[in-house]
This record gives structure tokens, sequence and C-alpha cells, in this order.
């Protein structure tokens, strides 16, 4: 697993704007109906990754136009909750999803925005102003590197018992991580 100092790893350096894939109207990557796109390029390398094929940067195909009108006219049916970011690494992606998020935000503003993560919010909270502009975007952020020593399968839309499920807006707002309130994890026995 990687571990980059603040502002090391910058999009614009390592961004190709592909994408391996989008899945329009599924029910894992967050709460409802969502689409999901699934950006190229990870640098975090955490093992046990169940998405290896993100590593690469020009892995999938180039982000178009084509696909930007997809995921809108997706979006834009009454039963789709929302937009979901991963991959792939989307904060090293700011040059691709920048546009569409402010695009989202302008046209379906009552959609919400959910983003997985390989940064911690700390991390965060360090980096550069274009993933920090992202952040402002995003509702729900699932933040940290999966640890496959604590790899828990029965976690809320996560792999591993580091990672939390962070309600943005809250967290800007009260300067200080706010988990989400609907977070329901099993109970241990």
């Amino acid at each position: 697993m990687n571990n980059p100092q603040p502002q090391e790893w910058k999009s614009e350096e390592l961004s190709q704007n592909y994408v391996i894939d989008y899945k329009a109207f599924n029910f894992v990557d967050g709460e409802g109906v969502r689409c999901s796109l699934y950006v190229s390029g990870c640098r975090f390398h955490c093992e046990g990754c169940y998405n290896v094929a993100t590593w690469n940067f020009k892995a999938g195909f180039p982000y178009t136009e084509e696909l930007e009108e997809q995921i809108m006219e997706d979006l834009a049916k009454p039963y789709v909750q929302g937009l979901t970011l991963l991959g792939g690494e989307p904060f090293l992606n700011t040059g691709m999803l920048l546009p569409l998020v402010t695009r989202v935000r302008r046209e379906l503003p009552d959609k919400d925005i959910w983003s997985w993560t390989g940064y911690t919010w700390e991390e965060m909270m360090l980096e550069t102003a274009d993933k920090l502009e992202l952040l402002s975007f995003v509702d729900i952020l699932v933040d940290g590197r999966f640890e496959i020593a604590k790899k828990n399968l029965m976690l809320q839309f996560r792999g591993s018992s580091n990672q939390r499920i962070i309600d943005v807006q809250k967290s800007i707002a009260q300067n200080q991580v706010v988990i989400w309130s609907k977070l329901n994890d099993p109970k241990a026995p």
C-alpha cells in the first residue's frame, strides 16, 4: 500500500480521463438506486483490492461527452437517488469529475453524490484545491484505504473497519468528521 505525502499526487499529472466502467441503476454503491462511474487510476494499491484493474490510469475507455450525456439522462430518472464516484481514485481524476458534479448540482440538485476514496478525511484536508473542490460537491464519502487485516464483509458500504462513511456537508460545517446518520453496521455477537 502506498501512503502519499500531502499534495504529492496531482490529478493534472496522473489522470488520463479514462473510466473503467459506468453502471446505471445499481443498488450496491451507496444508498438507493445509483448511477456509478468507475474512474481509472489509483496509486494507493491496497493489498486485497477488489478492483485492481482500476489501478492503471489508461485502463478502460476515455470519458466522453456522450458518456456524460448518458449519465445525466440516467440520473434524471425519478427513481434514481444519485451519482456514485469510485474506481480507481476519484480524487486523482478531478479534471474529469469536477465538470460532471458541477453539472449534476446545477441540473439535478435533488440528486445526491457519493464517493469512495483511499484518502482519509484528515489527509484530504491537507490536499490540493481541486480535490477539496470535488469534496465540496460530495454528500457522502467513504474514506480510507482498504486494509486486509481489518476486512469485514458485514460492514455497510465498505470493506474494512478503518473506513468511515462520512456526511461531508455536516463535516465541513462543523469542521470535524461527522459519521453518516444512517450507519447501520451489524452489532458484534
